[in-house]
């Protein structure tokens, strides 16, 4: 006996719809703000994000040669705008999704001032490693040396200088003892593990982060890109320090508030 095709077409209604998957390659400096992203995402859609975290200059080389992703978060704009360039990426999908800021870090136990001395505290003989993220591939790397380079103390302490192959492993030094200071991403995690002071944006170069699709991302792929533009995206970006806001700008970490920086 055959359905009839009204039965067929509800029964074929009701089959869900199978979960897809998206290749995403996001910068170390977001870890906690895109896989917040992520959930939300992964909650709303029921589609899954495979995330790979790392440098931005080493994700651009691994997609000229051909890496899987469908969606690059970048530490700058400039990596995603090559991309676009040479006919990598979707044209006009590069966006930027917030402003970055640099901090000068030091675990609880310093005893350094940091709001009285700034950026001079890396001249303390208690300062024997400062780590930051190696400037030949990652951006915040190229702004700590900047930054480092404009207060004309570049020279004076470069032979402290350890190098993480990226942020989070520039952290990493910090928070294990291998580095006794860290200029790093100014975030809101960094509040619970050690103090910072917020480098003068003046110092280095506007650290504009940008996100780009990539030219073989399929429709989960579009649908991650677009929701990183959503309300729900922008209000976890700017949770993490990641604004262009007023406050972003001038370093002040978002909710919850205090007037001790650690």
């Amino acid at each position: 006996m055959k359905a009839a095709p009204w039965i067929l077409c509800f029964l074929t209604a009701a089959i869900p719809l199978r979960a897809e998957s998206v290749n995403v390659a996001a910068a170390s400096d977001l870890n906690f703000a895109v896989q917040e992203i992520i959930k939300s995402f992964e909650h709303n859609t029921g589609n899954t994000v495979r995330l790979t975290l790392g440098s931005s200059g080493n994700f651009y080389a691994q997609i000229l040669n051909g890496a899987p992703f469908d969606v690059f978060l970048s530490a700058d704009m400039d990596y995603p705008k090559r991309l676009e360039r040479q006919g990598y990426s979707v044209p006009g999908s590069t966006f930027t999704y917030g402003v970055g800021r640099l901090a000068l870090w030091v675990p609880n136990r310093s005893s350094l001032d940091l709001d009285k001395i700034g950026m001079n505290a890396l001249l303390d003989d208690s300062i024997r490693k400062i780590a930051i993220a190696n400037p030949e591939h990652a951006p915040y790397g190229r702004a700590a040396a900047a930054a480092l380079e404009h207060t004309k103390l570049y020279d004076r302490v470069k032979g402290k200088l350890v190098l993480g192959e990226n942020v989070s492993q520039a952290a990493q030094f910090v928070q294990s003892g291998a580095a006794d200071a860290g200029i790093v991403p100014l975030s809101r995690p960094m509040r619970d593990c050690g103090r910072y002071w917020a480098v003068p944006a003046d110092t280095y170069p506007r650290l504009e982060q940008g996100a780009v699709l990539l030219k073989h991302a399929g429709p989960v792929g579009k649908a991650f890109h677009e929701w990183l533009r959503s309300a729900e995206a922008r209000g976890i970006f700017d949770n993490y320090g990641f604004a262009a806001s007023r406050e972003a700008r001038q370093g002040v970490l978002p909710q919850p508030r205090s007037g001790v920086r650690r």
